[in-house]
């Protein structure tokens, strides 16, 4: 029986490294870890190598073994060199690139594209939330956090690994790509000439929804872009929402009314 890799053997240093964006970009490999995304991972047959402590999760190890998926096993000590986490969850997985062109990620009636987000939580909340409601894909644009980030990783609980998601610096072209696929462009404005409780009929059509930086919100060439700019409520005394609480709220309408509209044309 094969004795586990210590955080010195040659395979884990070079997982490690994937730490890094210019590791993962060199490597055209990215890690996930937990038992959510590792499970994701391998459900989407993404995963190249997994790394495994001797009481981590077996369910998940036999799955990868079955999956022909090279399973090894480390030390404790290599189990936290490879984790981000406080208590490693001692299951790592390596896994490909997740980049799609943009098009393909914007090829479906509900799209979301966060626009120069420098939080990678906040970037993988907003994939997790673009995953419960049911949209199509995700566009970063601009300079955006890498989506394939530990903390984005683990903040969307796994649906990096369900739905496409693409990268393009070039903000225009991002707009253009989902412009391209039909979707008219929504952006969220505080001075927007649309209040979000009265556009049900504007967000059952097929939309690319705009949300931007945490700091500094949308740019205005990009707000100028959009095709409709929404305003969102605010009946308390607080300033603004936070980008994931205001995702949250315009990606949940629109896939009402989507969905609203949809069950309205099955019943003529």
């Amino acid at each position: 029986m094969l004795s586990p890799l210590t955080q010195r053997s040659s395979r884990v240093v070079s997982a490690v490294k994937l730490h890094r964006s210019a590791g993962r970009r060199k490597a055209g490999e990215f890690l996930a870890e937990g038992p959510n995304a590792v499970g994701a991972a391998l459900a989407a047959g993404r995963v190249t190598e997994l790394f495994h402590t001797a009481d981590a999760d077996a369910e998940l190890v036999a799955a990868a073994r079955a999956a022909r998926v090279p399973v090894v096993e480390i030390t404790e000590a290599a189990a936290r060199a490879l984790g981000e986490t406080v208590t490693p969850p001692g299951l790592v997985a390596v896994c490909r690139l997740l980049d799609v062109p943009p098009a393909q990620a914007a090829a479906g009636p509900l799209v979301v594209i966060p626009v120069a987000v420098a939080d990678p939580g906040n970037a993988g909340t907003i994939v997790r939330i673009a995953d419960a409601v049911g949209a199509h894909g995700v566009v970063f644009a601009g300079d955006c956090v890498d989506p394939h980030n530990g903390k984005c990783v683990r903040a969307s609980a796994g649906s990096v690994f369900h739905l496409p998601i693409a990268r393009e610096r070039d903000i225009d072209l991002a707009l253009d790509a989902a412009a391209g696929t039909g979707l008219q462009l929504l952006a969220t404005a505080a001075a927007g000439e649309t209040d979000l409780d009265d556009a049900d009929e504007l967000l059952s059509a097929p939309s690319a929804w705009l949300f931007g930086n945490e700091a500094h919100g949308l740019p205005d060439t990009v707000i100028a872009r959009a095709d409709h700019r929404i305003r969102l409520p605010i009946r308390g005394r607080a300033e603004s929402y936070n980008l994931a609480a205001a995702a949250a709220i315009c990606l949940y309408a629109a896939a009402r009314a989507q969905a609203s509209k949809r069950a309205g044309t099955r019943q003529k």
